[in-house]
């Protein structure tokens, strides 16, 4: 059995919408928005059995909302007891734009420090917005909004183990592969 100090955690993270966002089209190519958001958590799992837990989650493409997208996809994202003890600890989001001959492209990333979240009791939501910023960390138009509720992972689960996709996911929401690892990793500086 766990102590407090070793509890395991699954954080259901909702996303919302996001508001205000640039359409970055020229004059002479105009790209409708079609966004999604791409979740990763940083730092990943440091142990071999926890590496399963270390992937990557995306929304489904919004192709009515334009500039003000929303999803409304809700993500069960396990979360290691070390999470909240990390002062760099975060989940990192992504919002792309998905376009039809050139692939994705980047509208913008957001971190939510493992602070914001904080230990709230078990249950309790947490409507949580935070501001677009540009690859290079500038802000940006666009703001993201989540609504995140910390639950216990039920006993006898371990960060890693596996899961049934579909406890990931819920409102048409995907699993990644963790692909953007590495565009974390250069995002903070030790």
């Amino acid at each position: 059995m766990l102590d407090n100090n070793q509890q395991q955690f699954t954080l259901e993270m909702t996303v919302v919408s996001a508001q205000g966002l640039k359409n970055t089209s020229s004059f002479l190519f105009t790209h409708r928005l079609r966004p999604f958001i791409t979740i990763t958590t940083f730092p990943p799992p440091l142990e071999a059995a926890d590496l399963k837990s270390c992937r990557g989650f995306q929304t489904r493409v919004d192709d009515q909302g334009g500039v003000n997208p929303t999803w409304g996809d809700k993500f069960l994202v396990p979360i290691h007891h070390t999470f909240f003890a990390n002062r760099y600890s975060c989940i990192y989001l992504q919002l792309f734009t998905k376009r039809l001959i050139s692939g994705k492209a980047q509208l913008g990333w957001c971190q939510i420090p493992a602070a914001d979240i904080g230990l709230p009791p078990v249950g309790s939501v947490r409507q949580l917005s935070y501001r677009l910023r540009e690859a290079d960390g500038t802000r940006t138009h666009g703001v993201v909004n989540v609504a995140v509720k910390l639950k216990v992972m039920p006993l006898g689960r371990e960060v890693g183990s596996s899961w049934k996709e579909s406890e990931y996911l819920t409102s048409g929401g995907t699993v990644g592969t963790g692909g953007t690892l590495g565009g974390i990793f250069s995002l903070f500086h030790f």
